[in-house]
């Protein structure tokens, strides 16, 4: 297989991209935007102390799927030669709903989630994907 495609990635641009991702993420569920929404429809009591078990180990794991996605972005842009940010918010835009928001969708009718908690990861999902991608399009 043929892997030199991935010498045209710029790796400090996924990093940063990952960093702004993840960092959306802690506005996207604090108490300025969407917690008190995400708590209700998933349930979860901060009262009680199970509820914070593990967190750092999911947020670590999080933030690893981030760059993950953001090495994919990083991929596709490269492969279409994709730079300026109009071209960064044609590709998150796409890649989000396409794939983001879709297989979150999917997975949750299955499970019988709440639509504002569609709309909830999905939205962060959507934004994250088009801020990653225009870094990354951009940082050439």
């Amino acid at each position: 297989m043929d892997t030199t495609f991935l010498n045209d990635i710029n790796w400090l641009a996924v990093l940063v991209a990952a960093i702004a991702y993840f960092a959306l993420g802690a506005l996207w569920y604090s108490k300025v935007l969407f917690v008190n929404k995400w708590l209700a429809y998933t349930k979860i009591d901060v009262k009680n102390p199970d509820a914070s078990k593990g967190i750092g180990q999911i947020m670590l794991m999080s933030f690893i799927w981030t760059i993950i996605t953001c090495i994919g972005l990083a991929i596709l842009s490269a492969r279409f030669d994709l730079d300026f940010w109009q071209s960064g918010l044609k590709l998150g835009s796409v890649t989000g709903i396409c794939f983001g928001m879709a297989a979150i969708s999917i997975s949750y009718l299955y499970e019988k989630r709440p639509m504002g908690l569609h709309f909830i990861n999905g939205g962060y999902t959507l934004l994250g994907n088009i801020i990653a991608a225009i870094i990354i399009c951009c940082w050439k």
